[in-house]
């Protein structure tokens, strides 16, 4: 019973327990690929319109169903990443950042909204949880901020995160 309430709440205990801090940002990279807007067409093709929740959602689903998490050295381009598959969440935050900024085009969003890569820090109970690892490689961790540009609303994403576990938004410290 209790596996199956984690199950249930995974992403609000997953909000309660770690939040993310912005300690830079990465380049964004448009879609210059003509077959990743493409990909990203078909995969929205029935959608006639999308408010900024779902284009976040729809965003996620494509970069999940596209890309296979690795520790190994990966590209980030998502120009790129189209083809080779392999990721980790620098990579993968850049496929979402991708794709996301294209459907915010595609769907007359983008004067309002706008998705950046984010080099974040975790803290678990507010322990930064980079410090007990000796690897370079978890010395950060990529995530999204979708912010609007005319207030103070913004979302938080786990590209990486959410392909495995299925937890949708994160908690931002910024």
């Amino acid at each position: 019973m209790l596996v199956l309430i984690g199950l249930l709440f995974r992403g609000w205990i997953y909000r309660h327990l770690i939040t993310y801090k912005s300690i830079g940002k990465r380049q964004n990279y448009t879609s210059t690929n003509s077959e990743l807007t493409t990909y990203i067409d078909s995969c929205s093709i029935d959608k006639k319109e999308l408010n900024i929740q779902e284009v976040i959602e729809l965003s996620l689903s494509i970069t999940a169903k596209r890309l296979n998490f690795s520790f190994s050295k990966n590209e980030n381009n998502p120009n790129k990443l189209l083809y080779t598959k392999n990721a980790h969440c620098v990579g993968y935050a850049a496929f979402f950042t991708t794709t996301c900024n294209y459907l915010l085009k595609k769907y007359n969003l983008i004067n309002n909204w706008e998705a950046k890569q984010q080099i974040g820090q975790l803290s678990f109970l507010s322990n930064n949880i980079h410090h007990y690892f000796d690897s370079p490689f978890f010395a950060d961790h990529d995530y999204v901020l979708i912010k609007n540009k005319n207030n103070e609303i913004s979302y938080a994403v786990d590209p990486t995160l959410n392909d495995y576990l299925h937890i949708d938004y994160v908690i931002s410290a910024n």
